[in-house]
C-alpha cells in the first residue's frame, strides 16, 4: 500500500482488525481525533534503518502487546 491515500490506510487497517506503525505524523493525528479502531504506534526515530526499527520494536514488545490488548488507547508513541 507504499502509493495508498492515508484514508485508504486507515480504513483497511480499521476494516481488517490491523495496527498502522509508521514514522507519519497524520497516522498520529488521525488516532487522537478518531480514536480506535485501527490503533497507531508511531515511531519517533528520525531517518533510521529496518534494522534500527526492528530493534526498538523488539525492544519493546511487552509494551506493544499490552497495547495491542487495550480496547481503549488509540496510540502508542515510541522512540529511540
Amino acid at each position: 500500500m507504499r502509493a495508498a491515500s492515508d484514508e485508504a490506510i486507515w480504513t483497511h487497517a480499521r476494516d481488517d482488525d490491523l495496527i498502522i506503525v509508521s514514522k507519519d505524523d497524520d497516522f498520529r493525528s488521525l488516532a487522537l481525533v478518531r480514536g480506535p479502531p485501527p490503533k497507531v504506534i508511531w515511531l519517533q526515530i528520525g531517518n533510521a534503518s529496518t534494522a534500527a526499527v526492528a530493534t526498538l520494536l523488539r525492544a519493546n514488545a511487552l509494551l506493544l502487546k499490552t497495547f495491542s490488548l487495550d480496547p481503549v488507547e488509540a496510540l502508542l508513541s515510541l522512540e529511540a
